[in-house]
């Protein structure tokens, strides 16, 4: 099977100068289509060469082809989704086939008498984001056709589009009008990204760009917008790292660098370069070579490159925007109403220009926990859905939508008694944030004078603020990685301290427990050897890395000491399954106290050590461990979907198993009764405590301390304040032996009778 190209490499320019003479020149459309295919045919010296077009609503027809018997021309026709063909219509993806008929997707039609050919290359040929034919080209012998000779044959099709408008082969009008309209209530699902509830009007983050010429006049000129666009943009992102708040500090720094770089990186300017010299005007190279880099960067299985692909779309839009004269997105041409904004992808700068005071909500057509767009919207607070499908027709600027990231969907054009009803969920939301925020400076302390400290989870520098909004008493989970995860490369320590110097600064002497380093498994850092693993949540992560590669862990530790400079320094260490893992850490950590002191370092005026327990096998060595650890906290996350064997993200299993039940309880009691034995500190750091009934299950099994979401601190405190912790603690006492499921509907029972706010 050759594998070799077979095309001239200066086919796509010598076939782009002739099909821009076929648009000037008169005369019937079809006989410059049958002229089209044979010389396709000849450059990329093939047998065959075909053009199929839309004929009907996702309907397509053969029009003109070299090769297959010429009957068939208007009479074989595909659906979208049928045949090879169709599939490419369907998916807007080229095909690359070395024995197409193998294919399971190869549907044959008799009247083409194309069983002779073996190879198949299809390509989509799209104009103002529709599909408007397919384009392919076929051989006898079986091959696969090479990388330049698919970029070639997309190239051709980018301007093999403007001819079938031009001509008047296809009204874009038309053929836009025949996609499907949807009018009713549509509900779709998509993957929580940042949680909370949004309505308003849909805005389109980036309209679409209709590139209105492909074929160059002057390849010098066009090389000179080439360059002035890129300064432009490059002076937009430096605007928008100057003036943004959020982007000055810790991370958030971090992502917009790392955006910055794909801005500044000369290759980009090269690539696009070589495309207009094959004769593409500036707009349909960058289209073109960002086509051709999402093609290639989507074939990774690396989550970190996915992520930055994110990134670069959104420069390449900023910048097509930009060289086609219509410079900014829907932020730059501004909101004037509460707006649920939609985008394929979307990167940090751009979330950064919307107007905050309108901008509800963004719903993502991609989108990952892990990106920087999504991190940066955690921190400005904005409720995110990402993955989400919207098929074609289904979605016009100006609908109202809904979005509920709490429930993973989006609900467009609600029905006025659905919008009635998330407008008052919204509402009742604002009234009991006012309500929290009054209870604010309200010691947390039951009816019966038993004091509960509530603390907070963060990660971000950003978070660091909820400190003073909740009136937590501290941070009782600071997860360190995501330093680590936005960067291209090893934080530099001294990065790494400014970054810790922050966050003890901004806690202004409260309480941090800072996790060490939470990396691996499904948490890949690109400068980190990679293992493809079954069982990610399970496999080489968290404290096995710090082990294992134990530069990483003294780094972070040599970095805190230097933060820290006196001040009480706090560390738990991750995933930890054996005490031994926990002496092998605490001896790393030594090391570098030594080390500090030798150098002249500050030692903290506090040092305290513990572990979070996340692996079930622990529990059954708190013995050996609790003499060696100064504290100790619940990591319930993971905990219990050990505890149950359930992935706790598999949406099969979200409400199978109950922690408010006889066997997780038990579990739990026994780990509180031990820490009080040996008198460790012990909390809990994990979605469930700051659920208000599972927090005062915690609570009345004897936990003091939880650690939660900043937004679930108000609601837990006012459960507090209602409660008699001996009576509470006499009733849970009474159900640790109930065999039923679930003691859900006997504690709520239970807050009914008392008063207390659930």
């Amino acid at each position: 099977m050759s594998t070799q190209p077979s095309a001239n490499r200066s086919a796509p320019r010598a076939l782009i100068r002739q099909l821009h003479g076929l648009m000037a020149e008169r005369g019937d459309a079809e006989a410059k289509l049958r002229f089209v295919v044979h010389e396709i045919a000849g450059k990329m010296r093939t047998e065959v060469c075909s053009i199929y077009i839309l004929s009907a609503p996702r309907e397509l027809e053969l029009f003109a082809t070299q090769g297959l018997a010429q009957s068939a021309v208007h009479q074989t026709r595909m659906r979208f989704g049928e045949g090879l063909v169709g599939h490419i219509a369907e998916r807007r993806v080229p095909l690359n086939l070395p024995d197409a008929k193998a294919n399971p997707l190869f549907s044959y039609r008799p009247e083409t008498e194309e069983d002779v050919y073996q190879s198949f290359l299809g390509v989509p040929i799209i104009r103002s984001g529709i599909v408007l034919g397919v384009l392919s080209i076929q051989t006898f012998d079986q091959r696969r056709f090479h990388s330049e000779e698919v970029e070639a044959l997309q190239t051709v099709a980018m301007v093999l589009a403007e001819l079938l408008t031009q001509t008047g082969l296809i009204d874009i009008g038309q053929a836009r009008k025949g996609l499907s309209r949807s009018t009713e209530a549509t509900t779709l699902r998509g993957l929580a990204l940042v949680d909370g509830v949004a309505q308003g009007a849909a805005v389109f983050h980036q309209p679409q760009v209709e590139i209105d010429h492909m074929v160059a006049e002057d390849i010098e000129h066009e090389r000179e917008r080439v360059t002035d666009a890129f300064r432009k943009m490059r002076a937009q992102i430096d605007r928008i790292m100057a003036a943004s708040d959020i982007g000055h500090t810790g991370e958030h720094r971090d992502i917009l660098e790392t955006y910055k770089m794909f801005a500044f990186d000369e290759g980009w300017v090269a690539r696009i370069n070589q495309a207009i010299d094959t004769g593409l005007t500036a707009e349909a190279a960058i289209d073109r070579v960002q086509q051709r880099t999402r093609n290639s960067m989507q074939k990774t299985k690396d989550p970190y490159l996915l992520e930055r692909l994110h990134d670069l779309d959104d420069l390449a839009n900023r910048l097509l925007r930009i060289v086609s004269g219509k410079e900014g997105s829907a932020a730059a041409e501004g909101l004037n109403e509460d707006s649920i904004v939609f985008a394929r992808t979307m990167g940090p700068a751009e979330l950064l220009e919307y107007d905050r005071r309108y901008l509800k909500g963004v719903v993502l057509y991609e989108g990952s926990p892990t990106a920087h767009v999504t991190i940066v919207a955690r921190a400005m607070g904005v409720p995110m859905l990402g993955r989400i499908r919207i098929p074609d027709g289904v979605l016009q600027a100006g609908d109202q939508a809904v979005l509920d990231a709490e429930s993973g969907q989006v609900i467009l054009r609600p029905a006025a008694e659905v919008l009635s009803s998330y407008a008052q969920i919204v509402e009742m939301r604002d009234r009991r944030a006012e309500q929290y925020a009054a209870l604010r400076e309200t010691p947390t302390v039951t009816r019966d004078g038993v004091p509960i400290e509530l603390m907070i989870n963060a990660g971000l520098k950003a978070d660091l603020p909820n400190l003073a909004a909740t009136g937590a008493s501290g941070i009782g989970l600071f997860r360190t990685e995501f330093q680590f995860m936005v960067s291209s490369e090893l934080p530099r320590i001294d990065a790494q301290v400014a970054f810790y110097r922050e966050v003890f600064e901004a806690a202004a002497g409260q309480e941090i427990l800072f996790r060490t380093i939470d990396v691996g498994g499904d948490k890949h850092l690109p400068y980190l050897e990679k293992t493809d693993e079954e069982n990610p949540a399970m496999g080489w992560r968290a404290v096995r890395v710090a082990l294992e590669r134990p530069v990483l862990l003294r780094m972070q530790v040599r970095a805190l000491l230097r933060a820290a400079n006196g001040r009480p320094l706090s560390i738990m260490f991750p995933m930890v399954a054996e005490v031994a893992e926990f002496d092998a850490a605490r001896a790393l950590v030594d090391r570098e106290l030594v080390t500090h002191e030798k150098l002249g370092g500050t030692l903290p005026s506090e040092l305290n050590v513990g572990v979070m327990l996340e692996v079930p096998s622990l529990a059954w060595q708190l013995e050996q461990l609790l003499p060696r650890i100064d504290f100790l906290s619940i990591g319930s996350n993971d905990l219990f979907q050990f505890f149950f064997a359930a992935d706790r993200s598999n949406p099969k299993l979200a409400n199978h198993y109950d922690l408010l039940s006889a066997g997780p309880l038990t579990f739990i009691h026994s780990i509180i009764s031990a820490c009080a034995e040996k008198s460790v500190r012990l909390s809990l750091c994990g979605e469930v405590g700051g659920r208000p009934l599972e927090a005062m299950a915690l609570i009345g099994l004897g936990l003091k301390r939880l650690s939660i979401s900043p937004s679930a601190v108000g609601a837990v405190r006012l459960m507090v304040l209602g409660i008699d912790y001996q009576d509470l603690s006499n009733f849970m006492k009474s159900l640790m032996n109930s065999p039923a499921h679930s003691v859900r509907d006997d504690l709520m029972s239970y807050a009914e009778e008392h008063g207390i706010h659930i």
